[in-house]
């Protein structure tokens, strides 16, 4: 009886033994355990450009799954900035082979989509479960949209016609859109125009340090007298021919905007020209605006020559030597066909000119434009020479260019201010002119607004339609709709309004990878500027210190005067643009 009941209780722990680890044995799958299922893919919208801050809503089955994040739950998460977004759920096993995941993706100016999986749509490796997608995120009309347009366009009338000042103007239209967005945008999303964030990130920062860079050299530079010494020799080299000094005069304003800020080059040549011309007899206007549209021209050859290449080289990544390569042989046939019209608009005026002793005239000009400091002149002069090659090789160096500004600033600046030969105070409130450097900021933002609710898009779908695909009509649209409205509307923040749909037609449109759409903005708005006198910013300074000094012209004058070589100078750029791309 008892080695019976010894059997048995062995027959039992044998038993057990193997009951327990055939339960250890068993997989994972087969226990109500938690199954590790990985979501991970991108939110883009139709044009495939990523969309940031998408929120991303789980549902199981119906039901809200919060998503554990370190110290708390969240109920949905946010799409990273290149769009990515990246989930881990834990589901009970028997409840995922049966369930059905629901992604709910809404953001502000588009419209909430859904997309779903079941347990076959998972690949599995490792027990554990994946799945990949790519989720389009469609436009749609929202409040934010109108209410984005209707402040960009209020905020456009504005600067263009100059009914409040630019900065100001720009200013306001950002400040409302952030705070719509954070008022009545935070109860309902349908009104979110812009996150600050993005506001910031919008703010292009090469653009700003590039420009203030240069700002500090050229206002150092202006202390040494180079720019009146550079107006007597040119004088001299006419030897009092009228119209070959208007010719020495406009290559030399072309050949200085090329590298330095037009609006500065004219705003320290326009007393000097007005002075030689009253000294000749002529009216200065008959060489000033030779000097205006020959500006335009020469800020159009170079990346740093006008703030809309500035722009367009920043945000399209391309290089000094790229903008030299492909606008200024272009440029220089511009230049020269404005040589030609100059004779047959201006010569009658030259033919005024009264200068009974040109050697007398001439030591009277070598006595008052002097070079005032031949020291700070040399340091300038060197430190810009090798800031202008390491705009030349930025782009081997994968450096953007407001380093190389801000370096030669910084070394100039530095040497100024220790030897004494610059009023440190006065340069950064005067000759830093942060009011243009806000307007930018703040025109970056307006800019960022209105792409982010989707009415850029809209434009680039526009003219995508308008040019069927087509290579040859795009590069025409863009060239001459640029100057028409750079020749009425201040071509920065049209400029800026115009990148991202360059970029997008610049992806879609067969033949366009070789970058010929940005060339063809560049041309438009920088040579359209010459168009009317509010064309661009050197038209206006300089026509502005004329009239302070008793020599107005009315807009329909000037416009007589520039549209007809704008117009030459626009069907030139077509031709090229079509011959060579």
């Amino acid at each position: 009886m008892l080695k019976l009941f010894l059997k048995a209780v062995s027959l039992c722990a044998i038993l057990t033994l193997v009951f327990t680890s055939f339960a250890m044995a068993t997989p994972p799958e087969t226990q109500n355990s938690l199954q590790k299922v990985f979501i991970f893919g991108k939110v883009i919208d139709t044009h495939k450009e990523p969309v940031a801050q998408a929120k991303i809503k789980i549902f199981i089955n119906g039901n809200p799954y919060h998503v554990e994040t370190p110290g708390k739950s969240k109920e949905h998460l946010l799409t990273e900035e290149d769009g990515s977004f990246y989930l881990t759920l834990d589901i009970p096993n028997k409840e995922f082979s049966e369930s059905k995941i629901s992604l709910i993706i809404e953001k502000s100016a588009y419209k909430k989509t859904k997309i779903s999986f079941t347990h076959s749509d998972f690949a599995q490796k490792d027990n554990k479960y994946f799945v990949q997608t790519e989720v389009i995120l469609k436009r749609t009309l929202n409040p934010a949209f109108w209410i984005a347009t209707i402040v960009f366009l209020l905020a456009y009338i504005l600067i263009s016609f100059e009914l409040l000042h630019r900065t100001l103007a720009a200013m306001l239209g950002a400040a409302i859109m952030l705070a719509i967005s954070y008022t009545i945008g935070t109860f309902n999303p349908d009104y979110h125009i812009i996150s600050y964030e993005s506001a910031i990130k919008a703010i292009d920062m090469n653009v700003i340090f590039l420009l203030m860079g240069m700002m500090i050299i050229i206002g150092i530079l202006k202390n040494t007298g180079i720019f009146q010494w550079c107006a007597y020799k040119c004088y001299q080299l006419s030897r009092g021919k009228v119209f070959l000094l208007s010719i020495i005069f406009m290559s030399f304003t072309a050949i200085t905007s090329a590298f330095l800020d037009n609006v500065t080059t004219m705003l320290l040549l326009t007393p000097v020209t007005v002075e030689i011309a009253l000294a000749l007899g002529i009216n200065p206007l008959s060489l000033l605006i030779p000097e205006i549209l020959a500006s335009n021209i020469g800020g159009t050859a170079t990346l740093i020559g006008d703030p809309p290449n500035i722009m367009i080289g920043s945000y399209a990544k391309l290089t000094f030597l790229q903008f030299v390569e492909n606008l200024a042989p272009v440029c220089l046939i511009s230049l020269l066909m404005l040589f030609v019209y100059n004779r047959f608009v201006f010569q009658s005026e030259y033919n005024k000119s009264k200068i009974d002793n040109v050697e007398a005239f001439i030591e009277k000009l070598r006595q008052e434009y002097q070079i005032t400091d031949k020291t700070l002149l040399t340091f300038g002069l060197l430190i810009m020479g090798i800031v202008i090659l390491m705009f030349v090789l930025h782009g081997v160096l994968h450096m953007e260019v407001s380093i190389a500004a801000l370096f030669g600033a910084s070394i100039l600046f530095a040497y100024s201010a220790v030897t004494k030969k610059v009023d440190i105070a006065h340069l950064v409130e005067k000759d830093i002119e942060w009011l243009t450097l806000l307007f930018f900021m703040f025109l970056f933002i307006l800019v960022g607004a209105v792409e982010s609710v989707g009415l850029l898009d809209m434009v680039a779908d526009e003219v995508l339609r308008l040019s069927h695909d087509n290579l040859t009509v795009a590069i025409s649209l863009i060239l001459w709709v640029s100057a028409i409205m750079s020749a009425f509307i201040d071509n920065i923040p049209f400029t800026a309004t115009m990148l991202p749909i360059v970029a997008y037609l610049t992806k879609v449109i067969p033949g366009a990878e070789s970058g010929v759409l940005w060339w063809a903005l560049a041309l438009g708005a920088c040579l359209g500027g010459n168009g009317t006198m509010i064309g661009a910013s050197a038209n206006v300074v300089t026509l502005g210190i004329a009239e302070a000094m008793g020599y107005r012209t009315t807009f329909f004058d000037f416009m007589k005067i520039a549209t007809p070589i704008t117009i030459l100078t626009i069907i030139i750029c077509n031709i090229w643009l079509l011959l060579f791309y």
